[in-house]
């Protein structure tokens, strides 16, 4: 596939999330309209503090369901998150595991990402099934399953590479296994969409 370009880094696969976008959508366009509707209805005496509240979830919504993204580059996995967006390198990886949400362990942390996730019935089914790795992509599978498949071959191949082998003393020496920057955007506007609600009490 072509290869896109992220901050200088080649991105090789791009995983679209698998829920959460339609409901947060929803939420923000709901809280756009709460919005539109008490700029135009203030002097008529609508609440200034529905208006407050109606934003702070609109940010929280954004923040939450739709800023969210997963994606791999050449030696990295990216996590972008409410609060911060965390680099796993690809070959530290000790495991991973799709239930709910996309679960990685890697130098000694865990994290998560809610841009790949099954519904509960689905997740304790995979859990007693064979993994997505054993049995390799197929036709009509899901596309949570084709993106299990592929993290696993992205890690394995950069594994590989490193010549490291999982849970082994060489591939925990591997350096700057995660790194982690924090969403100052996302964060800023909460804080400021909060006190802005806060202040609404008061008008």
């Amino acid at each position: 596939m072509a290869r896109l370009q992220d901050d200088g880094d080649a991105v090789v696969e791009r995983f679209r999330p698998t829920s959460g976008r339609f409901s947060g959508w929803a939420a923000v366009l709901l809280s756009a309209a709460v919005l539109v509707a008490m700029v135009v209805y203030l002097d008529d005496g609508f609440p200034a503090w529905v208006g407050g509240v109606a934003l702070l979830v609109g940010v929280l919504a954004w923040a939450a369901m739709l800023r969210p993204a997963l994606w791999a580059t050449d030696e990295h996995l990216v996590m972008r998150n409410l609060a911060e967006t965390v680099h796993i390198r690809l070959a530290a990886v000790e495991e991973l595991a799709v239930r709910q949400f996309l679960a990685v362990r890697a130098g000694d942390r865990r994290l998560v990402s809610t841009v790949l996730g099954r519904t509960w019935r689905r997740a304790m089914t995979s859990h007693r099934a064979a993994p997505a790795s054993e049995d390799g992509t197929r036709e009509g599978m899901r596309y949570v399953d084709w993106a299990e498949h592929r993290l696993r071959e992205l890690v394995d191949a950069a594994r590989d590479h490193a010549g490291v082998t999982a849970g082994s003393e060489e591939q925990r020496a591997l350096p700057d296994a995660v790194r982690r920057e924090p969403a100052l955007v996302p964060l800023a506007l909460i804080a400021v969409a909060a006190l802005l609600m806060v202040v609404s009490f008061f008008l």
